[in-house]
């Protein structure tokens, strides 16, 4: 008896277990959905991590769960995911391709702190004290990103810096997550059209100080090695007008550009307009990626350059966009307010052409107030309402006898749009009062239309004058006489007719409100300028009289009657309702709006698919004071190219442009002036180049 009770003891537990094995499994059984090993032999495989889970069976759950998509495999991309949605009878929601890329152009130019070589890991590196090299942003070049890398798509290149191969690499986001100063990024399309600026980011000057925040160096960089369907690619991730900018654009790039400190900023403008014309040259359309469609629908009110940008970054995110013009031509300002002999009507229509191709709407000689409202944008299943209306009122002198315009008086907004077909005919003198580039436009235009003489009158001194200084120079050099310091003060007419303008010169006393030295009359100057037209460009306003009419909703104007919006994402107080360029800001340069345009874009994808519009931390709005240098050493002086220009003689009586593009070995000459700058480094001369063939026309 005493033998077997052990054996009963133990065979009483050993029921009782299975008794309880038997319960539990009953309670905590867990059935495996027989769809799992389905997907997860459609998968690679690879336990790469990229999807974000651990490995491929937890991916494979999670598919099956529908707790991501089908395409949550970033390594078999669109054949696995069509396959997976294929076996699971789901719909695929095909997503951009992503790659990863650096931004530090740094490496062993980079300035170092100190020297220790026990270092193999970037990770270990940067927790002694923060790394050898002394810039914030600057890569390591250790390379612990081509160590975890699974698929050798990384390798360390000549400066120390990581390069990627775009055919092996995946977007796994392995080596972003590896980088302990943050300098690679996973990307897409997508990606790149919704980032701006930030100043914990790795910027050349010249970018800070591109409105549109156009990677400059990269596409200069791609020229000087002749890769311009790279360059002009790059500049289209921020800007689809480059054959406009490039003619029109001020560059307010070039004040910031750092080569001026040893000799004069790179002609980036120049190189903008040399690839872009390169395209329109080749007979073919480099072709611009779209993402999916998104089923969203967007009406853009306003086809001038920020209708326009915001219609070409909307439809590359995926959505379905349609543009309404008042007018009978896309272009806003472009087509109706910048002269033929600046920006030619067949260069801008080849341009729109381009943007419109990516399968954009646009409904033009429509104007919202009159032929539709926001309620009926609404009801045709629009679900985000974007106003670039622009500024296409102008500001009057109050010169008027009895309120009315002599015959002969006009605004520079009628006068310039009236020369579309260069067919109209001016005669005898005319005077130009303003100091802004339309009325620059205004005089040239009257030179090249007839015009015996020509004169500007402008109430500030030269250097207050807002106009492009360049298109200052040429009107002088064409004939255009500036009377500065004078402001007008009554028009004289006869029968209804102009026949005189009365000014009165001016002196500069206090500083007004926003820092410019105030003109005040200095007493018994005034004499009488006899002429024949006076053109009226004294500035101009946003013309928001649809919004008092029904079917329209209940905006805020601001003091300066323009739209009143949100600084930060541009919508109104009305949610579906957003706006931006010129009626949003006041009369603006073309680069800025086609910035606003991109920033718009941002907002309202973003509003249509989530439902709100996140705001952008650090954003960069200033240029970084640590970029900003007072010395450059180890550059030498290189005469920059000119544009070739058509002769005076041929200049007047047409309106056939004035400046040329670059040929090639200008423009890769030029690029090669470009000092590829970061925040902080910056390529230094190896040793003095001699002038290429044809140098003498650089000087």
């Amino acid at each position: 008896m005493v033998i077997w009770t052990p054996a009963i003891v133990l065979g009483g537990i050993a029921a009782l277990s299975a008794a309880g094995l038997g319960v539990a499994a009953r309670i905590f059984r867990v059935d495996e959905d027989s769809r799992f090993r389905g997907v997860l032999g459609l998968l690679p495989g690879a336990n790469c991590g990229g999807c974000g889970f651990a490995g491929c069976a937890a991916c494979a759950e999670a598919i099956v769960r529908r707790e991501v998509e089908p395409n949550a495999c970033v390594l078999g991309q669109t054949e696995t995911a069509r396959a997976v949605a294929s076996y699971l009878g789901m719909d695929l929601i095909e997503s951009e391709p992503q790659v990863a890329c650096r931004e530090c152009r740094g490496g062993e130019r980079a300035a170092r702190k100190y020297d220790y070589h026990g270092f193999e890991d970037c990770r270990a590196a940067m927790l002694y004290f923060h790394g050898p090299i002394s810039c914030d942003h600057g890569c390591l070049g250790l390379g612990t990103c081509v160590k975890v890398c699974r698929f050798g798509a990384i390798r360390m290149g000549d400066l120390g810096l990581p390069v990627f191969d775009p055919e092996r690499c995946v977007g796994c986001g392995t080596c972003a997550r590896s980088c302990p100063k943050g300098i690679i990024s996973i990307i897409s399309e997508t990606t790149k059209i919704l980032h701006w600026n930030r100043y914990t980011e790795c910027l050349s000057p010249c970018r800070q100080g591109c409105p549109a925040q156009i990677n400059i160096p990269k596409y200069v960089a791609h020229i000087k090695l002749g890769e311009y369907a790279e360059a002009l690619l790059t500049i289209k991730e921020s800007n689809p007008l480059p054959l406009s900018t490039g003619r029109v654009c001020p560059e307010p790039c070039n004040l910031a550009c750092r080569r001026q400190i040893e000799d004069e900023p790179v002609a980036i403008n120049y190189l903008k307009r040399f690839v872009a014309d390169w395209e329109m040259g080749s007979g073919r359309r480099l072709h611009v990626p779209v993402a999916p469609d998104t089923g969203k629908r967007i009406a853009v009110v306003g086809g001038g350059p920020a209708g326009l940008s915001a219609a070409y970054f909307l439809r590359r995110l995926g959505h379905a966009v349609t543009i309404h013009e008042r007018m009978p031509a896309l272009g806003g300002m472009l087509r109706y307010g910048i002269p033929e002999y600046r920006l030619p009507k067949r260069i801008l229509d080849w341009e729109i052409e381009g943007i419109l191709a990516l399968g954009i709407a646009a409904r033009t000689g429509v104007a919202l107030g009159g032929d539709f409202s926001c309620d009926d944008l609404r009801r045709q299943g629009f679900d985000a309402i974007l106003l670039t209306v622009g500024a296409w009122r102008d500001r009057r002198l109050e010169l008027r006898p009895a309120g009315r315009d002599p015959a002969g008086v006009v605004s520079a907004t009628r006068y310039l749009g009236s020369f579309r077909g260069g067919d109209v005919a001016v005669r005898g003198h005319v005077v130009v009062v303003g100091g802004g580039n339309p009325a620059i436009d205004a005089a040239r235009t009257s030179l090249r239309a007839g015009a015996d003489r020509v004169t500007v009158v402008y109430r500030r001194g030269r250097d207050q004058m807002p106009a492009n200084p360049a298109e200052v120079r040429a009107a002088e050099q064409e004939g255009v006489v500036f009377r500065f310091l004078t402001a007008p003060t009554r028009y004289v007419a006869e029968s209804g007719r102009i026949t005189g303008l009365a000014v009165q010169r001016m002196e500069l006393d206090a500083a007004d409100p926003v820092g410019r030295r105030r003109p005040v009359a200095v007493p018994d100057t005034e004499e009488l300028l006899a002429c024949d037209l006076v053109v009226e460009a004294v500035g101009q306003l946003p013309d928001l009289d649809f919004l008092n009419l029904p079917g329209m909703p209940p905006l805020r104007v601001t003091r300066w009657n323009t739209i009143e919006a949100c600084e930060q994402t541009l919508q109104t107080e009305v949610p579906d309702i957003f706006t931006g360029g010129d009626c949003f800001t006041g009369p603006a340069l073309v680069i800025s709006a086609v910035a606003a345009g991109r920033y718009a874009a941002r907002s309202i994808h973003y509003y249509v698919t989530t439902g709100a519009v996140p705001p952008i931390e650090e954003r960069q709005t200033e240029l970084i004071s640590e970029s900003l240098f007072d010395s450059i050493a180890g550059v030498s002086a290189k005469p920059r190219v000119h544009e070739p220009l058509v002769t005076l003689d041929d200049r007047l009586g047409t309106f056939k442009e004035v400046e040329g593009t670059i040929d090639e070995e200008d423009a890769r000459y030029e690029a090669g002036r470009c000092l590829n700058c970061g925040t902080y480094c910056y390529d230094r001369d190896q040793e003095l180049e001699a002038p290429a063939a044809g140098a003498e026309s650089r000087a």
